[in-house]
C-alpha cells in the first residue's frame, strides 16, 4: 500500500512555500517569499498577492474541505491582505504572518484526519518492510 498527498496539495505546498518562504534573507534567520516582496509595491501588490493567495483556498475547496475549513483560510488571505494596507507597518508585518503557510497547515491537517487509517496501515506496512530487511 502506498500513499500519497494529492496533487493539489503538493501544488498548493509549493505555491505557499513560494508566497512565503521561498528566499532566506542574508545574516538574519528570516525566509520571505513573493507576498513580501510585490506586497511592498502599494496598493497593487497586495491585490495581486490576494489573488494568488486565494488559489491555494481554492485548491483546498478542490480537494472537499468543509466550508467552515475553507471559510477559515479564506479570512487568513483577507487578514494578510488588509495587513498590507498599513503603510510600512503592514509591510514588516507581512514577513511574519505566513496566510499561505496557515492555510497549507489547515489543509494538511484535515487531508491527515481524513486520511488517518490508510496512512497508518501504509506506515505499518513499511515499518514491516524495513524491519524484515535490516533486523
Amino acid at each position: 500500500m502506498d500513499v500519497k498527498a494529492p496533487k493539489a496539495l503538493l501544488k498548493a505546498q509549493k505555491l505557499a512555500n513560494l508566497l512565503d518562504t521561498a528566499v532566506k534573507l542574508p545574516f538574519i534567520p528570516i525566509k520571505i517569499g513573493l507576498d513580501s516582496i510585490v506586497g511592498l509595491i502599494p496598493g497593487a501588490g497586495d491585490a495581486i498577492m490576494l489573488f494568488v493567495s486565494l488559489r491555494i483556498v481554492w485548491l483546498g475547496k478542490s480537494l472537499g474541505m468543509p466550508k467552515t475549513l475553507v471559510a477559515q483560510m479564506v479570512k487568513n488571505s483577507a487578514i494578510d491582505f488588509g495587513l498590507g494596507f498599513i503603510p510600512f507597518i503592514g509591510d514588516i508585518v507581512d514577513v511574519f504572518y505566513k496566510a499561505n503557510q496557515k492555510n497549507v497547515r489547515i489543509m494538511e491537517r484535515w487531508w491527515i484526519t481524513e486520511n488517518k487509517g490508510s496512512v497508518d496501515a501504509a506506515t505499518q506496512e513499511k515499518l514491516a518492510q524495513w524491519e524484515s530487511e535490516n533486523l
